[in-house]
């Protein structure tokens, strides 16, 4: 984990040698995760959990810019049926790297829209099991006992409205790429879904 952030700092340190002007931001928010299962007629809901991000803001041009970032996600599912609930809460650190375009209003402000890859490693994940009055949480690593990988990488996308004060309000959704489905010899693939909203400030 202490190379893993040693890495992202680096990264975010490059960028910033090369860029003019170099911009900060930080956003906070709302995630509503959701796993999708292909090959399969298996289906879950979406649960609710949250993300920190971090972030750099390089300009290329006064329209475009790259933001590399440090992000920490929640993500998961739930199944509900007659017998109870299962829900199921896991924790990424992510590292993305976002082309934003943005497209200045009166007022100082902008509307912005963007997309890039990321890559994320799993550091925690608790499942939870209700029945009746029966509640029992069991914590899990990654990769051991059957559990699903903890390795992933997607593509990001996002959008929003920066105020001319800094304040910005956006939404994005995590397209999951990797199949993080425990190894097992049948074709169900899982990938990781996230919507999201948040606000931020950014410098």
């Amino acid at each position: 984990m202490k190379k893993l952030f040693l890495s992202a700092v680096a990264v975010l340190f490059g960028f910033g040698a090369f860029a003019q002007e170099l911009g900060y931001g930080f956003k906070a928010g709302v995630n509503l995760p959701n796993y999708n299962f292909s090959n399969s007629d298996f289906e879950t809901k979406s649960t609710t959990n949250f993300h920190v991000t971090g972030y750099l803001d390089a300009p290329i041009n006064q329209m475009f810019s790259i933001q590399p970032g440090v992000s920490l996600q929640g993500k998961g599912a739930k199944l509900e049926n007659d017998l109870g609930s299962w829900k199921q809460n896991t924790m990424w650190i992510e590292i993305p790297v976002n082309a934003v375009a943005k497209f200045p209003t009166m007022g100082g402000g902008n509307f912005f829209l963007g997309a890039g890859p990321y890559a994320a490693f799993g550091i925690s994940g608790e499942n939870k099991i209700e029945s009746g009055d029966v509640e029992i949480s069991d914590e899990f690593e990654f990769g051991k006992d059957g559990t699903q990988k903890g390795t992933d990488f997607g593509v990001n996308f996002l959008g929003g409205y920066r105020l001319g004060n800094g304040l910005t309000l956006g939404a994005g959704y995590g397209l999951g790429l990797a199949d993080i489905m425990p190894d097992n010899s049948s074709d169900v693939k899982q990938n990781n879904r996230v919507l999201s909203f948040s606000i931020g400030y950014e410098l």
